[in-house]
């Protein structure tokens, strides 16, 4: 068990450098706010597939963040899958039915203290603007005892448009206080954005 434990920590550790280095590279990385330092939903708007190494290259690696994928997109083939799983400790989740109980097998992870990243709108934003919230994050911080917290992410459109080229822009990660309410989640992500 803590052999398992070790290698997860040094798995998040080589991510969240390479990840770093990536940022780094296309602009800079600036995260603010309380960076969360127990176990957590997270919450964040999604309008580039950028969001997911920015907040992997903003949070702590002995968090182990793990992140809910889209079951029909990155585990629709093995070898997306196997980089999905590789590149960001993706899990996959339907977007329709059977989503909270995909959702649901991660409170495994957060009792462990590891941290779950869930983009609540479900896809990305075709236009910037943070969509209505679906409730299956909320559901599994209930189930698991553990907090939602918020992170506006700003940047990674301009990084990494959807369909787009990689340009060169700084992104920023901000963290939003915990919180319980899914609602008052949404609120927050949007003022870190705007």
């Amino acid at each position: 068990m803590i052999g398992a434990v070790m290698i997860g920590v040094f798995s998040s550790f080589l991510r969240r450098t390479c990840w770093r280095a990536a940022f780094g590279l296309a602009g800079g990385l600036e995260v603010t706010g309380p960076v969360p330092d127990g176990p957590c939903v997270i919450v964040a708007n999604h309008s580039s597939h950028a969001d997911t190494v920015a907040l992997l290259a903003a949070l702590p690696a002995r968090r182990r963040p793990v992140v809910a994928a889209a079951a029909d997109y990155w585990f629709a083939g093995r070898l997306r899958a196997l980089v999905c799983r590789t590149a960001v400790a993706g899990f996959p989740v339907r977007r329709s039915r059977g989503g909270f109980e995909d959702l649901a097998s991660a409170a495994a992870q957060l009792a462990r203290g590891r941290c779950v990243i869930v983009f609540p709108e479900g896809t990305r934003s075709r236009d910037g603007q943070v969509g209505a919230f679906r409730t299956g994050a909320a559901r599994l911080a209930d189930l698991a005892g553990v907090p939602l917290v918020p992170a506006g992410l700003t940047g990674t459109r301009d990084l990494l448009a959807v369909h787009g080229r990689l340009r060169r822009t700084r992104v920023r990660v901000g963290f939003g206080a915990p919180t319980r309410d899914l609602e008052t989640a949404r609120r927050t992500v949007q003022e870190l954005t705007g």
